[in-house]
């Protein structure tokens, strides 16, 4: 039987979803993570329920949705309220279980940086697309998981600009802050898995088959901590792949 073959997006796309629970309350962004809820959605979590920022709460799309306002979401969904309401009355009061984030850097405490690359705000290298609602989502969803490419430059020790809050300079910095939600529990990438130890430092948890601790430290930014229990996500199967390509019309590049 050949070996299947896929993208690093839709490594991380897969691994994401699997992450998801059935019954999760799940606040889904644009990108990746639309691919990731709708993906777990179709296999082992059919009562996910997704929350799109425009307003639409238990979306039931027929197809993938282009964007958090398309049309297609708003058929068979159980509710559609203003984008207030939505930040408001569900994710400040802890009725959101999950939100996934990005950002073009997180450092080693799980800080989140999509607004500056370089230290002149006035006059970056870079300006990013800025924060959107990401910051209230990684403040108060119950938990939330990062999906990113493994970069060195994606991860470097402390973020250029400090747009979502992580853990700050550590678990307890993150909870005198008076920041409901658990913080980011998981960092999907091309590599492996990244979680938080006891003191909100992100460490290596896991490996995607035919990858490497050398890969990974060799592309983060910090002194990566290796867990003791270093552990191998499950291989992509056949079926991941043909809903993620076939049935949501999506090749992730």
């Amino acid at each position: 039987m050949p070996e299947l073959t896929y993208t690093s997006a839709e490594l991380m796309i897969v691994n994401a979803a699997r992450l998801l629970k059935d019954g999760d309350v799940v606040f889904v962004g644009v990108g990746q993570p639309n691919l990731a809820c709708n993906l777990a959605k179709r296999t082992h979590a059919p009562n996910l329920t997704m929350i799109y920022e425009a307003g639409v709460i238990g979306a039931e799309p027929s197809r993938l949705p282009l964007s958090i306002g398309d049309p297609t979401l708003v058929s068979g969904a159980l509710s559609v309220v203003s984008m207030y309401d939505i930040f408001t009355l569900y994710l400040q009061r802890g009725n959101v279980d999950v939100g996934f984030l990005g950002g073009a850097q997180i450092d080693r405490f799980g800080n989140i940086n999509a607004t500056i690359v370089g230290s002149d705000y006035a006059h970056p290298k870079v300006r990013l697309p800025g924060s959107g609602g990401a910051q209230e989502i990684a403040a108060w969803a119950n938990r939330c998981y990062i999906m990113t490419p493994h970069q060195k430059r994606r991860f470097p020790e402390k973020v250029d600009f400090l747009t979502s809050a992580g853990y700050l300079s550590g678990k307890g910095e993150r909870n005198l802050a008076g920041l409901r939600g658990a913080g980011p529990i998981g960092v999907v990438t091309d590599i492996g898995f990244m979680e938080p130890n006891q003191d909100g430092e992100l460490i290596l948890s896991a490996l995607h088959p035919g990858k490497t601790v050398e890969q990974a430290r060799e592309n983060t930014g910090w002194d990566l901590i290796i867990s003791k229990n270093l552990k191998i996500t499950e291989p992509i199967t056949d079926l991941e792949l043909k809903i993620l390509r076939v049935d949501l019309g999506q090749t992730a590049s």
